[in-house]
């Protein structure tokens, strides 16, 4: 009885679509959609504990990764702030001639990957030691200068990586008037590999969040299609068809989305604020002022869009499930 009913229905509505232009068809298309939209929201606002406890599940399982996001994003750029300040420090063989130092800082500041080289002459050296270490009288007393010229290497941007940065050095150490070459490598290699860790951990702690969302936003829908299953029977009877019901359960996904990236980028802002006076006072401490920086508009976007992509998809996976298997007798 309900399949002649709905191929009645279905048989009566190809009928009236077939009297309707096609502009007209056309431009019923987004006002059917913008009427599904407006209803499920709606829906939502009739029942505002349950959406807004769901939407405060969304944005705050996005506010945790965000947040994370910004520490890495602060961590990287002092980190490259403290690269900036590596340096390759030549000590020069003693026997050279004046000539021959001048010579090798010419060819030095040449080279591939060296941004600028800095001579300190071994009397400016032997002068600097006195002041720092204390021993001035003491270091009077030596017959020669035991100190040697040495060369200051700043590396290009391009080679400022711990890696490019290594290779830099090694081909400095090689040129006959250097003596020995020495950079503080192995703080870069473990700084990089602690933001490398922490990159894996967010990134694992995102998929976590973000599965977890998608899972309570299809329960949530479930639940909701379940306690329409009589007005979803009754739509099939009269030959509603599965993508005509489901659609609004979808928006409603969608909504769940908007309004929980709206509270994701409140509650993170929230958390910078928080945070932001503390580091302040922390970096003056040090006195090494450091600004917090935030999200940027691409990335608030971003996080919208990650919002409601997650709507989307509890609810997809809900209503494509249940929906179908709801059948009147």
């Amino acid at each position: 009885m309900s399949l002649l009913f709905r191929n009645r229905s279905i048989e009566k509505g190809a009928s009236n679509r077939g009297r309707l232009p096609w502009w007209r068809r056309l431009v019923m298309v987004p006002v059917h959609h913008a009427q599904q939209a407006i209803a499920s929201l709606g829906e939502l606002w009739r029942n505002p504990f349950a959406s807004l406890m769901t939407m405060a599940v969304l944005g705050l399982s996005l506010t945790l990764p965000s947040s994370l996001y910004v520490l890495v994003k602060n961590t990287t750029s002092i980190a490259d702030n403290w690269q900036e300040a590596s340096e390759v420090t030549l000590f020069l063989r003693k026997d050279l001639q004046q000539s021959e130092v001048d010579t090798l800082k010419t060819q030095t500041e040449l080279s591939e990957g060296v941004e600028s080289v800095r001579l300190i002459p071994k009397e400016q050296g032997l002068e600097e030691f006195k002041k720092e270490s204390g021993f001035g009288e003491t270091l009077d007393y030596l017959s020669s200068n035991p100190l040697p010229d040495v060369l200051v290497v700043i590396p290009a941007e391009s080679h400022r990586s711990p890696q490019r940065a290594e290779e830099l050095l090694n081909r400095l150490e090689k040129q006959r008037e250097v003596a020995y070459a020495k950079m503080d490598l192995e703080w870069l290699n473990r700084l990089q590999g602690i933001l490398n860790l922490i990159e894996d951990i967010l990134g694992a702690l995102a998929v976590v969040l973000c599965l977890s969302v998608v899972l309570i936003v299809g329960n949530t829908i479930r639940l909701n299609i379940l306690s329409k299953r009589d007005e979803i029977m009754v739509m099939k009877l009269v030959g509603a068809t599965n993508a005509f019901i489901q659609r609004p359960f979808l928006y409603t996904g969608v909504w769940y989305g908007i309004i929980g990236g709206l509270v994701a980028w409140l509650a993170t802002a929230l958390l910078i604020w928080w945070v932001e006076s503390a580091v302040v006072d922390l970096t003056e401490l040090y006195e090494t002022p450091f600004q917090l920086n935030g999200l940027t508009l691409g990335e608030l976007l971003i996080i919208w869009l990650v919002a409601v992509g997650l709507g989307l998809a509890g609810s997809y996976l809900a209503v494509r499930r249940h929906i179908q298997s709801i059948e009147p007798e």
